[in-house]
């Protein structure tokens, strides 16, 4: 069986090609462009894989919130937000009763997602972002690893939540959210690293959201890695888990 990608009948922005190819090329300079095979076993990778310590803390974030999620016990139509290859895409699909789409600017990885994935009848893939999906409502959006790509914390999630049934839930996995003080450290940081690649370009594309910006939304904060308990367990998670609710 073959999966369609969905494109939508629009033409992205020249900002978002551009974006797409940066994105694609460092990629593959920080090796993460994996065989269809690789990207069927994710998040499980080999011991001596060079982001296998990046692989435990994903796989992680993916068991909590596909456990919470089955936890509801009712159909879930869910979106992933910048799915990539769709591996966590393919994994909200095992949630019995549900029904997801992943989404996400970069061709390629979509087309490798419809390739490695395509025998789900529950999951689909569509080449677009969110603010062009006009007319399908969901019970969950989820964002991983995705939400420091968009400029506007506020515009994105306010986007987001006008895509919610009621009750839905907007869930922020494996990004980091920085107190106020702690930004401009961070943006040196990611500059440094993308000149060190010879991507300085990507520094207008990369955004480092703080976790003042939940302060006026109806947002629970599932797992805090700066709580007590967590500072003193060795290898925690690093990120924060945001649940927003609608």
């Amino acid at each position: 069986m073959q999966m369609i990608i969905q494109i939508d009948d629009k033409h992205f922005s020249s900002s978002s090609n551009e974006f797409e190819q940066l994105y694609f090329d460092l990629r593959i300079q920080e090796k993460r462009m994996y065989t269809d095979d690789e990207v069927m076993w994710l998040p499980d990778v080999n011991s001596d894989h060079i982001h296998r310590n990046e692989w435990k803390i994903r796989k992680t974030s993916c068991q909590r919130l596909t456990r919470y999620l089955a936890n509801k016990k009712k159909p879930l139509k869910i979106l992933e937000v910048g799915c990539g290859n769709g591996w966590l895409s393919y994994h909200l699909s095992q949630i019995p009763n549900s029904n997801v789409v992943g989404l996400d600017v970069n061709f390629f990885e979509l087309q490798q997602a419809s390739r490695v994935f395509a025998a789900t009848p529950n999951l689909r893939f569509v080449y677009s972002d969110l603010n062009e999906v006009q007319n399908d409502k969901f019970d969950i959006i989820v964002f991983a690893a995705s939400i420091q790509y968009f400029r506007s914390f506020s515009d994105i999630i306010q986007s987001a939540l006008n895509r919610l049934n009621t009750a839905g839930e907007v869930h922020i996995i494996d990004s980091h959210f920085y107190y106020q003080t702690e930004v401009e450290d961070a943006r040196q940081r990611s500059r440094e690293y993308f000149d060190s690649k010879g991507f300085d370009k990507m520094d207008g594309f990369y955004f480092h959201h703080t976790l003042k910006n939940l302060d006026e939304l109806n947002a629970e904060i599932l797992y805090n890695p700066n709580s007590l308990i967590n500072r003193i367990l060795k290898k925690r998670n690093p990120f924060h888990w945001v649940c927003i609710k609608k």
